[in-house]
C-alpha cells in the first residue's frame, strides 16, 4: 500500500449518506453529553471511592503525550503528503486522546479533584495553565469529530479548514494535560 493517495475513497455506510446538518446536530449532542458528564463528576460528584485508580494520572499523562507526539507526525506526514500515514496517525492521536478522557473520567469518578497545593507565583502560572487547558478542551471533541467527518465524506477543502483549527488546540490541550500533571504531582503539599 502507498502513503500517497491518487484518488480518495468513496464514503460508505451510514456516514456516507448522512447530511451536514444531521452530523452538526449529533455532535453537538454528543459533545454537549460528555461535558454535562464531566461537570457532575467535577462539581456535583466530586468522587466517591470505589476501585484504587491512583494509577491513572501518570497513564492519563503518557496518554496526553502519545497524542500530541501523533498529532505533529501526523501534521509532518500531511505536509509531505504522506497521506495515509497522515490518516492512521491522526486516527492514532484520537485514540489516545478518547482514552485518556475515559482515563480521566474514571479516576475523577472515583477520586474526585486533584488540587494543587503550590503557592506565590507557581500557583498563578498553574491555573493560567489550567483555566486555558480547560476552555479549549472544551472545543476538541467537536473540533476533531469535524474534522474526522469531513475527511471521510472526503470534502478535503472543508476538512483543511477545520484542522487548521482543530490541530493547534488539539496539541495545545495535549501538551498543557502534561505539564498540569507534573505541577500537580511537583506541587508541595499543604502546610497546616
Amino acid at each position: 500500500m502507498s502513503t500517497h493517495a491518487s484518488t480518495p475513497l468513496k464514503p460508505v455506510g451510514l456516514l456516507a449518506r448522512t447530511s451536514d446538518r444531521s452530523f452538526y446536530v449529533f455532535n453537538a449532542v454528543l459533545s454537549a453529553a460528555a461535558l454535562a458528564f464531566l461537570a457532575y463528576i467535577l462539581i456535583i460528584r466530586r468522587g466517591a471511592g470505589g476501585a484504587d485508580l491512583r494509577f491513572m494520572p501518570p497513564l492519563n499523562a503518557a496518554l496526553n503525550a502519545t497524542a500530541a507526539t501523533l498529532l505533529v507526525a501526523g501534521w509532518i506526514a500531511i505536509k509531505r503528503r504522506a497521506i495515509v500515514v497522515h490518516k492512521y496517525l491522526m486516527v492514532s492521536a484520537f485514540v489516545a486522546s478518547s482514552l485518556f478522557l475515559v482515563g480521566y473520567l474514571a479516576y475523577h469518578f472515583v477520586h474526585g479533584d486533584t488540587k494543587y497545593q503550590g503557592t506565590g507565583p507557581l500557583r498563578a502560572v498553574y491555573f493560567a495553565v489550567l483555566i486555558s487547558h480547560i476552555v479549549l478542551s472544551a472545543g476538541i471533541v467537536p473540533l476533531a469529530l469535524t474534522s474526522f467527518y469531513f475527511a471521510y465524506k472526503a470534502n478535503f477543502a472543508k476538512h483543511a479548514r477545520v484542522a487548521r483549527v482543530t490541530l493547534p488546540l488539539w496539541l495545545y490541550v495535549s501538551v498543557t494535560g502534561v505539564l498540569i500533571y507534573f505541577m500537580l504531582r511537583g506541587s508541595p503539599p499543604a502546610v497546616p
